[in-house]
């Protein structure tokens, strides 16, 4: 069997080449839940980095995925969608639960956390995290709800990092996310978003690092969004129905490669490309169709 990367082009150089790579979800939206319970923070989008097998003169596939909508009055929040780079699939960030509504934090790259069980009991527990189960792990659970009755705050997203905070004593914060440096400088993505109270003297939970929105706590302070091409979950948010939780930021796709080879960015995306020292690194940061390499 010949080896795979001893397979040449017509031109006599290798037709398999190593391409590093950064592929971001989008993050889960931030939950509203009225009455006297909290909504549950956002989970920040999967978060997946390691090095990819690449063939020259093949389509692969970029998606890039939009974040979860945020919750309101009577309207649940949504999860982030998946990125894509060919084979490598990061999973969506889970959204916020109303734990008074009896809907837990859901699932997803990593769990969203829980409203508490508020005045008239409900639901507590944060979404999954790691769901669909990749190694390494691409993001944790989300943090429970307060489960005393009457008490009103949320538990936070989970980051890439850590899992959101669960709340108790405190408003439960935002799960940190991840520095990376492809981009040729540190970067943080992936952090969880935080819970909210719904008490107009309460402490909100606060954003994971990594683009998390903070939660909110009263009627002139909402959930705040999820950064833009961070997989940032949205934070939570309550109390009137005048306020709404946060959105969930946008992933990204990042690919490092020899300077060598060139790019090919498709119709439906968009992205750049820039060169440090010897490497190439192509940033997208919408939409979705194929990358090729000459």
């Amino acid at each position: 069997m010949i080896p795979i990367l001893g397979i040449l082009a017509s031109s006599g150089t290798p037709r398999t080449f190593n391409v590093d790579y950064l592929v971001v979800a989008g993050g889960g939206g931030g939950a509203f839940s009225s009455g006297f319970s909290g909504g549950g923070g956002g989970g920040a989008g999967g978060y997946r980095s390691n090095t990819f097998a690449t063939n020259l003169a093949t389509n692969y596939t970029v998606t890039i995925g939009a974040g979860g909508t945020r919750g309101s009055s009577g309207v649940a929040a949504t999860a982030g969608a998946n990125s894509v780079f060919g084979t490598i699939t990061s999973a969506g960030g889970g959204l916020g639960g109303r734990g008074r509504t009896n809907e837990p934090g859901g699932a997803g790259g990593s769990g969203g956390g829980c409203g508490s069980i508020g005045a008239a009991g409900g639901y507590y527990l944060g979404g999954a995290g790691n769901t669909p189960s990749t190694s390494p792990s691409q993001g944790n659970n989300g943090g429970n709800g307060d489960t005393t009755l009457g008490d009103a705050d949320a538990g936070g997203g989970g980051g890439s990092s850590a899992a959101g905070q669960n709340a108790g004593a405190t408003t439960g914060n935002g799960g940190n996310g991840t520095s990376n440096s492809i981009s040729g400088s540190s970067v943080t993505y992936a952090g969880g978003g935080g819970g909210g109270y719904s008490d107009p003297s309460g402490t909100y939970g606060t954003g994971g690092t990594g683009g998390g929105g903070a939660g909110g706590s009263t009627v002139t302070n909402p959930g705040t969004a999820g950064t833009a091409n961070t997989g940032g979950g949205g934070g939570g948010a309550a109390v009137n129905a005048t306020t709404y939780g946060g959105g969930g930021g946008s992933g990204i796709v990042i690919l490092k490669y020899a300077d060598t080879k060139t790019i090919t960015i498709g119709a439906g995306l968009t992205g750049s490309t820039a060169t440090s020292g010897s490497f190439k690194i192509t940033t997208i940061t919408a939409g979705t169709g194929n990358v090729s390499w000459a």
